[in-house]
């Protein structure tokens, strides 16, 4: 694959990245998509106590709306993919198991894990078993 191309995929894969969390963490706070139906049970009971938490959502969606956006700029790229990780992880062990739909959850992993292929050099040095303190 030639090096244009694999950097036409990387941005690509980042936009997209960068959209999904823009979007979705934005509707939070402007309801400008329709509410899917609900999914119930376990699920239903999960999200609600979390809401009611006051503070999680508001929270995790304002996360997902700046690091969108840093994500759709291309800044500060590796940042926003370790901030965004945990909360991919997640998304898609919340729709494996307490949800029937996991196709959006599993699109998302597979752009981070894509995207952090892309830029694994910025990554090296946290994976250091021995880092020394810059004193």
């Amino acid at each position: 694959m030639s090096t244009k191309i694999k950097s036409f995929s990387v941005v690509s894969a980042r936009i997209v990245l960068g959209l999904i969390y823009f979007v979705f963490g934005l509707n939070f706070f402007l309801h400008f998509l329709p509410t899917p139906p609900s999914a119930g049970g376990p699920a239903d009971s999960f999200a609600g106590a979390l809401f009611q938490s006051g503070y999680f959502f508001p929270f995790l969606k304002g996360l997902e709306v700046i690091m969108g956006i840093l994500l759709l700029a291309g800044v500060f790229v590796p940042l926003a993919l370790v901030i965004l990780m945990p909360v991919s992880i997640n998304i898609l062990l919340f729709h494996a198991f307490l949800t029937d739909n996991v196709v959006m959850a599993v699109v998302i992993i597979a752009l981070q894990l894509y995207l952090a292929w892309g830029y694994r050099d910025y990554f090296k040095p946290l994976f250091l078993p021995k880092a020394t303190a810059n004193i």
